[in-house]
């Protein structure tokens, strides 16, 4: 039970889920059941969001950056079957806003790369702000219809497109691709404002 653990053991157990440990790793480290640490890390996890929720609104930012960052959970989509429930495996996203000068994170989405995740994530980040702001994204043209609905014409928002090389690697080794040219693109709703 998590009210039975003293704060050293849940401090250890916290640390070693922060350290990206996985549960039964942490279960091994910490002594501490798995089924203790995930009740445990589902009332960190409903305690840190009521605090984002308390302390992210009203924001100033001015520049903000969103992207998301892949992973997957139980199993990569290639090995998710027809029987699995695809809303809980396979494919996971996190959809992250960055203010550009602070490096403050004001809001998060954990879920499918869909339009129904990317209207719920734009429109926290939107609820978020206090003033006009600018935003830039990548290309994936669900942000166009989320920030014109979240954000209306309270927004200057662009894409940023890359274009990536690749570079012939040697055995065994890995380099990032270069991105020899970029160029940006203003949504439909900085392009009315424009003219």
């Amino acid at each position: 039970m998590v009210n039975h653990l003293r704060t050293e053991k849940k401090l250890a157990v916290l640390g070693a889920l922060v350290e990206g440990c996985s549960v039964r790793s942490t279960e091994r480290l910490t002594g501490v059941h798995r089924d203790t640490i995930i009740k445990f890390l589902v009332r960190v996890g409903t305690g840190c969001a009521a605090l984002l929720d308390t302390k992210m609104v009203n924001l100033g930012c001015e520049r903000l950056e969103l992207d998301e960052l892949w992973s997957f959970v139980g199993k990569k989509q290639r090995r998710v079957k027809a029987t699995d429930d695809v809303s809980r495996v396979g494919d996971m996203w996190t959809y992250v806003a960055i203010d550009a000068s602070s490096k403050l994170i004001p809001s998060f989405l954990v879920g499918k790369r869909d339009a129904q995740n990317t209207n719920a994530f734009v429109s926290d980040v939107a609820a978020r702000m206090r003033n006009r702001v600018q935003i830039s994204t990548d290309g994936l043209r669900m942000y166009v219809e989320a920030v014109n609905a979240a954000f209306g014409d309270n927004v200057d928002y662009a894409e940023i497109i890359k274009s990536y090389e690749a570079d012939a690697i040697g055995l065994g080794r890995y380099s990032p691709p270069k991105v020899p040219r970029r160029r940006r693109r203003r949504s439909s709703a900085s392009q009315s404002r424009s003219t």
